[in-house]
This record gives structure tokens, C-alpha cells and sequence, in this order.
């Protein structure tokens, strides 16, 4: 039986970050990774979630949904990581899909192998964010491993489905040009890869950490300069990879 509830954060309104149009974006709780960067702490644990049925967020997308629906956009599923709450994820996204709505899924891919084949056909876009392309410093970052989430983007480009790349970069961590290269010539060897979006490291969330009561690993941590990024997303480019 499907899972009629979750556990979720909050949702919001989008324009462009989180899918193509204008977004209902659903923020579920729960997420296995510590990303130092990470802009959404309170996320982290899904016991902080509000418990909600399927029904009652169908119930507020569809106040929004001629709004979403007339300006090209949909329904997004963020975290968190949806993917720790597949049943209840997947839920959504067919309800969404049965009401005619897009639907995207943004995870960082570490639990792909949670997202049953039934999810993923009633997914029409993955936000899929590669944190890091050395083994190492992926570890490092976010406390998981690399491989699960490359095995995941295999698998979409297998089942044909669109993905956009989200590569956060963050001085001293994920600029390394070498790893730039390898993460480009991996995408460029996937036939789904609609584009990379360099997003340039920010701290608009060290307020949450401090109202946590924790450390905000990259306090000290500059944000890209422009060049940096430009020079970033000149290497996807030269891979043949569009980018923004």
C-alpha cells in the first residue's frame, strides 16, 4: 500500500531554482548526509518533521495549481533527501502526475537506490546535485560516499530520465580542476544531462545554524569569486555539457 503519510518541513513558492517555471516546492524532512555547506539544517532529522498526509498537500497544490501550471512550472519534491521517504515521495509525485502537473525530484542520489522504477516514471525531471567528484573529499563534505550516487545517475540515463546537475562550488573544496574534468567527462558520457548548474557556495543559512545551537562548518569559507565560477562552468562547457 502506498504511504498515505510523511513527514515533511515546509513547502514554498519557486521561480527558475528548482525546476523549470514557476515551482510548488514540497521540502520533506529527513536527509542521511551533513553536507558543510549544508544551507538547511533543520532538515536534517525526520523526527523535526510535521507528520501530513498525501491528501493535505494535495490539498494546498491545488490552490496553486492553475498559478504553477499557467507559468510552466509544477511540483518539486526537495529535502531534506526525498528519498529517505520513498513511499511517501513517490505518493506525491503520482498524484502530481495524475493531476496533470510536472514533476521533479531534487536529491543528491545517495539513496537512488530507494527510488523504485514506478517512482522515477512519475518523475519527469531529477535535480540530481553531485556534491563532489574525488572520492575523497566527497567523504569529506557530506559523510557519505560517492559511487551510490553515480550508480543512481546510470540509472536515469538507462530509463531516460531528464536530469539537470547540481554542483555546488565551494572554495577550497570542490574546485579542484582535475575533479572538474572528471565529473565533466562522466556527465558528457550520459545521453539524459540537460545541463549543469554551477551553483556558487553561499551562507545565507548560517542563521539557522546558530539558532540550532551548532557550528556552521564554512563560516570562515569565502564564496566563489566570479571568475572561479565562470572558469568552472567553462570546463563543463568544454565537455560539451550547457551549463548555467
Amino acid at each position: 500500500m502506498p504511504a498515505t503519510t510523511g513527514r515533511i518541513h515546509s513547502w514554498d513558492l519557486s521561480t527558475g531554482v528548482d525546476g523549470p517555471g514557476t515551482r510548488f516546492v514540497l521540502f520533506v524532512s529527513g536527509c542521511p548526509l551533513r553536507c558543510l555547506y549544508c544551507a538547511n539544517p533543520d532538515t536534517w532529522h525526520l523526527r523535526d518533521g510535521r507528520e501530513t498526509s498525501v491528501d493535505e498537500v494535495m490539498a494546498e497544490i491545488e490552490k496553486y495549481r492553475g498559478f504553477v501550471a499557467a507559468a510552466g512550472g509544477g511540483v518539486t519534491v526537495t529535502g531534506g533527501e526525498p528519498l529517505l521517504q520513498p513511499a511517501f515521495t513517490g505518493c506525491v509525485l503520482r498524484r502530481c502526475k495524475e493531476a496533470g502537473l510536472h514533476t521533479a525530484l531534487d536529491t543528491s542520489g545517495f539513496l537512488g537506490a530507494r527510488a523504485s522504477d514506478e517512482l522515477l516514471a512519475d518523475t519527469d525531471l531529477v535535480l540530481l546535485d553531485i556534491k563532489c567528484f574525488d572520492v575523497t573529499t566527497y567523504r569529506e563534505l557530506t559523510g557519505g560516499r560517492l559511487a551510490p550516487t553515480l550508480s543512481f545517475a546510470t540509472r536515469l540515463d538507462r530509463l531516460g530520465v531528464p536530469v539537470h546537475i547540481r554542483y555546488v562550488l565551494v572554495p577550497g573544496w570542490t574546485d579542484d580542476p582535475s575533479a572538474v574534468d572528471g565529473l565533466g567527462a562522466f556527465l558528457a558520457g550520459l545521453g539524459n544531462v540537460d545541463r549543469v548548474d554551477v551553483l556558487p557556495f553561499h551562507k545565507l543559512g548560517a542563521h539557522k545554524y546558530d539558532a540550532l545551537g551548532i557550528d556552521f562548518p564554512l563560516r570562515d569559507t569565502p564564496v566563489p569569486a566570479p571568475e572561479l565560477t565562470e572558469r568552472v562552468r567553462e570546463q563543463f562547457r568544454e565537455h560539451g555539457l550547457r551549463t548555467l
